[in-house]
């Protein structure tokens, strides 16, 4: 029975090297010989298992010098990889200098089949193991760096957002692939966290990769993994993301930037739930719960080519929606408040409190950045102001876009007439929309039908 395996045979007799290939390749995957030892830097790129290496190569020489010369340069070139030594000349100095200079065995010439095939089987089972364990070690990083992110909680109270704890609450318990949608800044990634922490998943690891700063060429690598030698600057054996969110929760953000020609290699993994590092030929199990997000149309963008269909399908078993923080203004107050707490104590300041005028300025803005973008603005106002309450003046926001446009002349500025005159231009412009008109004047349609029923529009 054939069993994987990349066996590399190096020896200056053209016999050997006959023999060793018929035996071994009857027992492994892929036997290769050479008789030049100058080659083995190249050759060891093509990433073998096992070095069977010949201690002597000049003519007349029975030192084994030569030999460990090799084997210290291959195990440069591949710490991981497991070199057996052979030779003539079976004194015992020799083969207690190869040990300690990092060999794994010593095999006499001429060998007995069985115990040449033996002793490589167990050379690639250490090298399995070796292999194995530079897996634990890279995910052990892997989840080293994802448990340094500091967990937030999702602060929010109004009726959108009731839905959204809803929606997690269902979906959590169960093992569904999620997709969680809304603009840039709404905080998709606290919501996939959210998930996480309601899931049978909780004590397992939670991997976020942002699929769009994941450039094209490496993106098999991140996801997958890949072996030492597998490209250029693969200089050592990575566990993927997959392998590295392992009986947790891996979160794709931005899932809506990958590239078509991508997102089919994303589906097979998902599909035959395994993933194959570059440089192996085996496709290793995996056990993870798919979250994702975008702030794209995915469902038009599948319409038009731009996104697989059956991608789709597969991503958003549950799908939830996350609103922006102009649909959510309620929330505002209590957003300031967690982010003074924060801010605060990260700079050392006295916390501060909002002013009416201030609040009232904060839930008229459209927030087009969300709640990242407050989080900025409450950051910058506590380090900048000196007063012990914050006003209107204190928060830099965008200019905003108001309806009206050169066409509204105002003759008289009292507030309610310029509010009155505003919400008419608004409507107007839209239609009569109130949906878009309310977005525009960056409020809610709530906020939009209490002002138009105090003016009798």
């Amino acid at each position: 029975m054939t069993r994987s395996g990349r066996i590399l045979v190096i020896d200056d007799d053209v016999g050997v090297l006959t023999a060793a290939r018929l035996l071994l390749k009857r027992h492994f995957a892929v036997v290769q010989t050479e008789s030049d030892p100058t080659k083995l830097p190249d050759l060891l790129d093509a990433g073998f298992d096992v070095v069977l290496l010949d201690m002597n190569f000049a003519r007349g020489a029975d030192s084994g010098a030569e030999g460990l010369a090799w084997l210290a340069k291959i195990l440069e070139i591949d710490p991981g990889i497991v070199v057996v030594l052979m030779t003539a000349y079976g004194d015992v100095s020799t083969a207690v200098n190869a040990i300690k200079a990092g060999a794994t065995d010593f095999v006499l010439k001429p060998w007995q089949n069985e115990k040449l095939v033996a002793t490589v089987t167990a050379a690639l089972s250490l090298r399995d193991s070796r292999d194995e364990v530079g897996r634990l070690r890279s995910r052990e990083r892997e989840l080293v760096d994802a448990a340094s992110g500091a967990v937030q909680p999702v602060i929010g109270n109004a009726a959108p957002m009731r839905h959204v704890f809803e929606m997690v609450r269902r979906a959590a318990p169960t093992d569904a692939n999620v997709l969680i949608l809304g603009e840039s800044g709404v905080g998709k990634e606290l919501v996939a966290r959210l998930l996480h922490q309601q899931s049978r998943r909780a004590a397992e690891v939670f991997m976020s990769v942002d699929l769009g700063s994941v450039s094209q060429t490496l993106f098999e690598s991140e996801l997958f993994g890949h072996r030492r030698g597998a490209f250029t600057d693969a200089r050592e054996e990575r566990a993927g993301r997959f392998q590295a969110a392992s009986r947790g929760t891996l979160f794709l953000d931005e899932i809506g930037n990958l590239p078509l020609h991508l997102q089919g290699k994303l589906l097979s993994a998902l599909e035959q739930r395994t993933v194959t590092p570059l440089g192996s030929d085996r496709a290793l199990p995996i056990d993870v719960r798919l979250v994702s997000a975008t702030n794209k149309p995915l469902a038009a963008l599948a319409g038009t080519g731009e996104f697989r269909e059956d991608l789709l399908y597969r991503i958003n078993t549950v799908e939830i929606r996350v609103p922006p923080l102009r649909e959510r203004v309620e929330d505002i107050a209590p957003l300031f408040d967690h982010f003074v707490e924060i801010y605060a104590r990260k700079y050392n300041l006295p916390p501060k409190r909002l002013s009416r005028v201030g609040l009232k300025r904060l839930e008229a803005y459209a927030w087009p950045g969300n709640v990242r973008e407050l989080r900025h603005a409450v950051e910058r106002a506590l380090i900048m102001s000196d007063a012990p309450m914050l006003d209107a003046h204190d928060f830099l926001l965008a200019p905003e876009r108001r309806s009206g446009g050169d066409g509204l002349k105002l003759d008289d500025y009292n507030l309610e007439t310029v509010e009155n005159r505003v919400i008419q231009a608004a409507l107007e412009k839209h239609g009569g929309n109130v949906s878009r008109a309310a977005r525009e004047l960056g409020i809610t349609r709530a906020s939009l039908y209490r002002r138009m029923e105090k003016y009798g529009l």
